[in-house]
């Protein structure tokens, strides 16, 4: 991976490593709740291995809001597997949202710049020049009011 990507998926991690806030709401990944209503299921591949959580935070599309500490929506972790998982993110209404993954490959509750991985909507480029925060815009997608699809391929360093 070349450095400019490394040191931008560094910050990536540490922009969504950060602990809970009051603000949101935690989940679990029940994928019912993606059946019918506002909500994403979130397709994510690429997960190096089975250690450690994963943390799915939604956020709303907004310069404001998008990976701003303390301003995701909602928040749901599970235990890591290898490949591809699948993940239910309810929201709270129609609306335009991004999407940020972090795997904490250890499970330690920190960022391993080393060995922990990250992935966002859309899936966008990821360089030196945007410090690895892409703009709300490049990761925003519409959700109505029934569930939406979308797929995030993890990176890691």
């Amino acid at each position: 991976m070349s450095k400019f990507v490394s040191t931008s998926l560094c910050i990536i991690l540490l922009a969504v490593s950060g602990p809970a806030q009051a603000e949101g709401q935690v989940l679990s990944n029940d994928l019912s709740k993606c059946k019918s209503g506002p909500s994403t299921l979130v397709q994510i591949s690429g997960i190096k291995s089975g250690g450690g959580r994963l943390r799915i935070q939604s956020y709303r599309a907004t310069s404001a809001d998008w990976l701003a500490k303390g301003r995701w929506v909602t928040r749901t972790e599970v235990a890591a597997r290898a490949g591809s998982m699948t993940v239910c993110v309810p929201l709270p209404a129609a609306g335009s949202y991004g999407i940020a993954v972090r795997h904490d490959v250890n499970g330690n509750g920190k960022t391993d710049l080393s060995s922990d991985g990250g992935g966002m909507s859309n899936n966008p480029s990821i360089n030196i020049f945007n410090l690895g925060k892409p703009s709300y815009k490049k990761t925003a997608f519409a959700v109505g009011d029934a569930p939406k699809t979308i797929s995030i391929s993890m990176k890691y360093m």
